[in-house]
């Protein structure tokens, strides 16, 4: 069933999406050389209820962090560790915020560099603006009369022209009273576009790309029963924004 919400679960919303993305371009700025995984979780945890908001991972039965960290091959749900972050790292923060009954949910994924040092744009660099590019165009594709799949579609094209792989077992998603709703969102096409579910005003929907440099498997880390990695080793990228259904295009919630 799609949950559709009224203007006044939309604004709701909007306000929780605020917090989640003040707090998240804060952690970024402060993701540094030495700074460890679990000191991350910790900034976002104080930035979230500072701004008063709740931690909204911290509502998924299990899960016990702020935000998931994917660091390198790492592609989704890494739990933070003592890990401390190095030169050439690649790092993905998730992080959600319940808000007033609501949940928004949000990914950005950058590339740890010395700011003293003048890097070359490289095979990295281009990964993750690919990655970005694609979650920016599949936002494009928001609006009442579109599907899933145009979305989907957009993502896949963009991923795939620049040969990378778009992870098929990890799907965005509907997203409101519960962090994960119907319908689900791929990031690529397994069946025609009008086979998919319709783009309805008032839908609100995380946007993910989810991609690998290298190929699209992947497999669980370790035993802690979330982290999930790419099984050839291959660097990963994740990039969420929560996103509302209009009839005259996307509104980003999480602004």
């Amino acid at each position: 069933m799609i949950n559709i919400k009224t203007r006044e679960e939309i604004e709701i919303m909007r306000l929780g999406g605020k917090i989640l993305a003040e707090v998240l371009q804060e952690v970024i700025k402060n993701i540094k050389i030495g700074i460890s995984e679990l000191e991350i979780d910790q900034l976002a945890e104080e930035l979230i209820l500072k701004k008063g908001g709740e931690p909204g991972f911290k509502k998924v039965k299990g899960y016990k962090h702020t935000i998931c960290i994917s660091t390198n091959d790492i592609v989704v749900h890494g739990i933070p560790t003592r890990y401390k972050l190095k030169e050439g790292d690649l790092v993905g923060i998730d992080c959600g915020v319940y808000y007033k009954g609501f949940h928004t949910d949000m990914a950005q994924t950058v590339r740890i560099k010395d700011k003293g040092l003048m890097i070359k744009e490289d095979e990295v660099d281009r990964f993750l603006q690919t990655g970005e590019k694609a979650m920016w165009e599949g936002i494009k594709a928001v609006r009442e009369g579109n599907r899933v799949g145009d979305i989907s579609k957009a993502i896949q094209d963009i991923v795939e022209g620049q040969g990378y792989s778009v992870v098929r077992s990890l799907v965005g998603h509907g997203v409101g009273r519960q962090l994960h709703e119907y319908p689900e969102i791929p990031g690529f096409l397994d069946r025609p576009v009008l086979k998919t579910p319709f783009l309805k005003e008032g839908m609100t929907i995380a946007v993910e790309t989810i991609c690998n440099m290298g190929k699209s498997d992947v497999v669980y880390s370790g035993s802690d029963g979330w982290t999930i990695k790419s099984k050839d080793g291959s660097l990963s990228g994740l990039f969420e924004r929560t996103v509302v259904v209009m009839k005259e295009g996307p509104v980003i919630l999480t602004k």
